[in-house]
């Protein structure tokens, strides 16, 4: 894996239908994030809990989109999303992680889901 604890970010923004968050990071990597990875990985204590053990699997969220983009410190972006959820501190190197680990995370998460017998969709029923 890759440290990216000195990663900073050179453009980040929101795709025009707020479903993508696209970084670019001044090594010239660039990732393309959707705005459901985002919000059901959060690193918020709503969705991470509060220690070992106590993550939540968040349903229901496949079309959420981001409504706002807070600079925190020099370290992190907070993200709002249509939700209500605005409470997840993305730092940079967490964003960068996403990107190149997004993919698998994500699948974990779809499986989660599938275990738990919970949807990416609203409605509750199984995709």
């Amino acid at each position: 894996m890759t440290d990216h604890t000195s990663l900073w970010p050179t453009e980040i923004r929101v795709s025009k239908d707020r479903q993508r968050l696209i970084v670019t990071f001044d090594n010239g990597k660039a990732y393309d994030l959707s705005a459901e990875m985002l919000r059901v990985l959060s690193p918020s204590a709503e969705v991470q809990g509060h220690g070992p053990g106590q993550r939540v699997t968040v349903p229901g969220k496949r079309n959420v989109a981001i409504i706002s983009l807070t600079p925190t410190g020099n370290y992190a972006v907070r993200i709002g999303f249509d939700d209500g959820h605005d409470s997840g501190i993305f730092t940079w190197s967490y964003l960068a992680e996403l990107g190149e680990t997004g993919v698998e995370k994500f699948a974990a998460y779809e499986q989660e889901l599938a275990e738990k017998g919970m949807s990416r969709d609203v409605s509750g029923k199984p995709a």
